[in-house]
C-alpha cells in the first residue's frame, strides 16, 4: 500500500503483515495472502466509504461556511451591515464653458478642471455661488 496510512508489523514467524493505521485500533489484514476477487471487495468497501465520509464532511463543512457568510440582499450586496446614509453632495464647482460639468469637490477632479488649472487659473473662478434658499436646503439635506 502506497499510502501513508499503513504500516508494517513483523509477525514472530518473521513474515510481514500490513496493518491499515488511521489513528483508530483497527485489526491487522495479511494483503499478501488475500485473493484478487477479496482485495477488489475490500477496495469498494473502502471507496464507499471514503466517498461517503468524503460527502458528509463536504455537506458539514457547507453549512459552516453558510453560517459564517453574511446574508446578501436581493440586489446582490452583502447584508451584514446596512450602509451608512450620505446626505446628498451638491455640485461645488462648474465649468463655465459647458455649465452642464460640475464637481462636488470629492474624489479626483475632472479633466476640464485640471486643465484649467494648469492654464493658471484658480480653483475658487470655478465655484458655484448658492442662494440663501438653496445653502438652507443644503444643510437641511
Amino acid at each position: 500500500m502506497t499510502w501513508g496510512a499503513s504500516m508494517s508489523v513483523i509477525k514472530r514467524n518473521g513474515t510481514r503483515q500490513r496493518s491499515i493505521d488511521a489513528g483508530a485500533a483497527v485489526k491487522p489484514c495479511d494483503f499478501d495472502s488475500m485473493s484478487a476477487e477479496k482485495l477488489w471487495t475490500l477496495h469498494e468497501k473502502i471507496t464507499a466509504t471514503l466517498a461517503k465520509k468524503i460527502t458528509a464532511e463536504k455537506t458539514r463543512l457547507e453549512q459552516r461556511l453558510r453560517q459564517l457568510e453574511p446574508v446578501s440582499n436581493a440586489d446582490g450586496r452583502s447584508g451584514g451591515h446596512a450602509r451608512r446614509p450620505y446626505p446628498r453632495v451638491f455640485p461645488k464647482y462648474k465649468n463655465p464653458e459647458r455649465p452642464s460639468e460640475t464637481w462636488a469637490g470629492r474624489g479626483k477632479q475632472p479633466r476640464w478642471l485640471s486643465a484649467q488649472l494648469r492654464s493658471g487659473k484658480k480653483l475658487d473662478d470655478f465655484r458655484i455661488e448658492l442662494s440663501d434658499h438653496a445653502r438652507r436646503r443644503a444643510h437641511l439635506g
